[in-house]
């Protein structure tokens, strides 16, 4: 199940997507996040639907490696649809013992739950096309207008980035430590649940002490390069807008605007 998670990894390929600028694909993350929450129908859900399947056709990232890293946050995506499913209030459809469900409690469940999966496939597809060193670069280039507020643009750049990079880390280790704990005879998988939470504690310790050694490994091995921040700090690689950045950038925005105009209309 570990194995599963894609969040944080890189897929390597020659697609239009990947050759994007990271600071417009940092922006058009953020404006298809917002989009999520303009739509009020099923053509808009349609239209935002085409508008990710398209990226992920274009970015040639198998469709099949993005739902596997859908399997940790399916039980999120049940909880959400049956929490709006029965505790929406409106038109009665069914009765199930002491449970109701309604005309708008069925509609909200379907919306929700399919503007998080989209959120979450939407999110990833940014990290599994772009680099760790170049989203550094884009976080960093956004924030930087914000260092005359004392905003420290480039520190806040690199511990995401670190983070993300250490995500497939960590979790390989924590694979590691479960099978040797298997092979110890340790059970993760039978009794309640409160069980289960229980057996992880002997992962939890040597998890955390593998993390505090990675990342004292990690700055010892930074400052010995005089890392210093980002102070006099040179690129070998400079950001530029190309004319594929302003094609993805208008599309974008296209949807966008059709999804703000549709929802004019319709109130």
């Amino acid at each position: 199940m570990l194995r599963d998670i894609t969040l944080g990894q890189y897929y390597p390929a020659e697609s239009f997507i990947h050759r994007l600028d990271p600071r417009m694909k940092i922006i058009a993350t953020l404006i298809f996040i917002a989009a999520l929450f303009v739509m009020v129908n099923f053509f808009s859900f349609i239209l935002t639907i085409g508008y990710l399947a398209a990226c992920i056709w274009i970015s040639k990232v198998p469709v099949r490696f993005m739902l596997k890293g859908m399997k940790m946050i399916v039980f999120i995506i049940l909880l959400t649809f049956v929490i709006n499913l029965f505790m929406t209030k409106g038109h009665v459809l069914a009765q199930i013992g002491f449970l109701t469900v309604t005309e708008e409690g069925l509609r909200t469940a379907v919306f929700m739950a399919l503007r998080l999966f989209m959120l979450i496939l939407g999110s990833s597809l940014l990290t599994l096309t772009t680099k760790p060193i170049s989203l550094t670069d884009g976080i960093e280039a956004l924030l930087n207008p914000f260092k005359r507020v004392g905003v420290p643009a480039h520190e806040l750049a690199m511990m995401m980035s670190i983070a993300l990079r250490f995500i497939p880390t960590l979790l390989e280790e924590t694979d590691k430590i479960m099978k040797a704990q298997m092979a110890r005879g340790a059970d993760f998988e039978s009794g309640n649940l409160i069980r289960r939470a229980k057996g992880l504690i002997p992962i939890l310790v040597p998890l955390f002490i593998s993390a505090i050694r990675r990342a004292e490994e990690l700055a010892m091995a930074m400052e010995s390069r005089c890392y210093r921040g980002g102070e006099n700090r040179t690129r070998l690689h400079q950001l530029r807008y190309t004319w594929r950045d302003g094609l993805a950038m208008g599309i974008t925005l296209l949807m966008l605007g059709a999804l703000i105009l549709q929802r004019i209309l319709v109130s």
